[in-house]
């Protein structure tokens, strides 16, 4: 039987999150109040990719994510709404995750992470006609921290390699890869089109201590490697070697960068889908990085 052909759709296999982004301006008092700003919002950075590729013109986005049955539905109307087909398994047993992030008057994040249904994410709960029509798998690395949802996003990544269909994986957590270990999520990894980690997720997954030389060596493992540096944009590489250096634009007043790293990804991937090269997709994915540490949450806001 002949492989269906690869399609132009992205389908993301991640997380959807309840985030609690609390904002702060003076240092945190311990043992006592410190005042901020707090809000609900969806997140997730699965979710949040996915979000950010409808937003960067990807028409045809799906996310499969695995979330508490006492919030699923409020998950699934903030996905529809952003144009994404919401691929939602409800869980009965397990909450949906939640994040605490704690935002500093840098706009720097911290979180504090109840990983609850996402790491439930079950083989049984892909099938292989999701990827049909779909030109791009994304694995958001979160799912690779835990033996079920790891058996889950192993599944769809070598489903859609046997498919020829390119995958991307997010390392997604320092802190998480470092328990994990470097080792063995590089072997996780394996098969992957391309991986894109954040300076540090890099460095830790190399030893190396310069996001260049990182980027190069990761590029041995992986065909393409797009490391991002925050407010200074991002490093390519491919062939062992940096290809080019994409610059992030200013930001006049940064409020939150807790989704600037998955919004990266949906500028990326979608730039890439419409047919860029990975400079100028990583141009496209610094331009959507930028918009989302001006607003709050890890979202595109509804209009934008």
């Amino acid at each position: 039987m002949s492989r269906p052909a690869p399609g132009s759709g992205l389908l993301v296999v991640g997380d959807v999150v309840t985030d609690v982004v609390a904002r702060y301006g003076s240092a945190l008092a311990h043992g006592t109040d410190t005042a901020a700003r707090i809000c609900t919002l969806p997140g997730g950075a699965g979710a949040n990719v996915a979000c950010w590729a409808v937003r960067s013109g990807c028409r045809d986005v799906r996310l499969l994510a695995r979330a508490g049955a006492d919030s699923v539905g409020w998950h699934r109307e903030a996905l529809e709404r952003a144009g994404v087909r919401a691929l939602l398994v409800a869980d009965a047993e397990a909450p949906t995750a939640t994040v605490v992030a704690l935002v500093d008057a840098a706009a720097e994040r911290t979180f504090l992470t109840d990983g609850g249904a996402v790491l439930r994410l079950a083989p049984e709960d892909f099938a292989p006609p999701m990827l049909d029509g779909v030109g791009w798998l994304h694995l958001s690395g979160y799912l690779l921290f835990a033996a079920t949802s790891r058996a889950a996003a192993l599944l769809a990544l070598r489903t859609a390699v046997e498919r020829g269909v390119p995958v991307s994986v997010d390392p997604a957590s320092a802190g998480f890869l470092r328990e994990l270990g470097p080792k063995r999520f590089l072997a996780f990894a394996e098969g992957a089109e391309l991986l894109l980690p954040n300076a540090d997720e890099a460095r830790l997954l190399t030893g190396l201590p310069g996001p260049k030389s990182a980027a190069a060596e990761l590029s041995r493992w992986f065909p393409r490697v797009v490391v991002t540096l925050g407010a200074r944009g991002a490093v390519v590489a491919a062939g062992g070697e940096v290809v080019g250096l994409a610059p992030a634009p200013s930001v006049c007043e940064p409020v939150d960068s807790t989704g600037a790293g998955d919004a990266f990804t949906g500028g990326f991937l979608a730039a890439l889908l419409a047919g860029s090269d990975a400079l100028g997709a990583a141009s496209e994915g610094c331009r959507a990085g930028a918009a989302a540490v001006a607003v709050v949450g890890g979202r595109p806001p509804p209009g934008r």
